[in-house]
């Protein structure tokens, strides 16, 4: 039999050293783990979820309106041109009666209430455009828009021309200029013409290839689709 205090020696002994061995044993002993497996996304599964069509806001497009300046086949024979409002349909008379009378008032603000009372707002501008009235009168060459309304009623005056018939661009065109050959213009016409455009501005549009002054464009059922200038 041991001593008394040997056998408590030996005891402290074996307690230092059995954590120790324990801490061993714990990192030699191999962790138990398993490999978990993804299936892979099907080829054909898109990778963001699809929106259903109906679910998602369109904006519905005006008619179709004439955006650039046509360019007028000099080749092909002269439209018919016409005077006045004998031989315009009611709706297309209508809206021309109406436009002269708000540009013959003098007072701009009478225009508000023809493109308000329209089917849709017209194109008065390729570009961006806030309110229609504001921007006639941006480009007029007074501040109260009577230039702007002068040329209205001048366009509106002169002669015009039934194009694209059976359709869905078919309209009725103010001046006939816009669709009517420069080669084939008689020495009378040129002299309307230039009630209208001076000189220069007719050399720079025949040299251009197109009428590229202000126009205006009234569908069969009287919807004023345009009144504009530019290409």
């Amino acid at each position: 039999m041991l001593p008394p205090r040997l056998s408590q020696a030996l005891l402290a002994t074996v307690l230092l050293i059995l954590p120790a061995v324990t801490a061993e044993q714990a990192m030699a002993t191999p962790v138990k783990t398993e490999r978990i497996q993804v299936a892979p996304p099907e080829e054909d599964a898109p990778l963001v979820p699809e929106i259903p069509a109906d679910a998602i806001e369109t904006e519905i497009a005006p008619p179709s309106t004439e955006r650039h300046a046509p360019v007028v086949d000099e080749s092909a024979p002269p439209p018919v041109v016409h005077y006045g409002d004998a031989d315009l349909p009611k709706p297309v008379a209508r809206m021309r009666d109406q436009m002269l009378e708000a540009a013959y008032s003098g007072d701009i603000e009478r225009m508000r209430l023809v493109l308000e009372a329209n089917e849709v707002m017209p194109t008065l501008t390729f570009g961006d455009m806030d309110d229609p009235i504001e921007f006639l009168k941006e480009s007029s060459g007074d501040p109260d828009g009577y230039e702007i309304l002068a040329i209205l009623t001048e366009l509106l005056e002169a002669g015009w021309v039934h194009v694209d018939v059976g359709t869905a661009q078919e309209m009725y065109v103010w001046p006939y200029f816009a669709r009517y050959p420069f080669a084939k213009l008689t020495p009378q016409q040129k002299v309307e013409m230039y009630r209208i455009v001076t000189a220069g501005d007719f050399a720079e549009m025949e040299s251009y290839g197109a009428w590229i002054f202000y126009r205006i464009g009234i569908g069969p059922d009287g919807t004023l689709h345009y009144f504009v200038a530019g290409d």
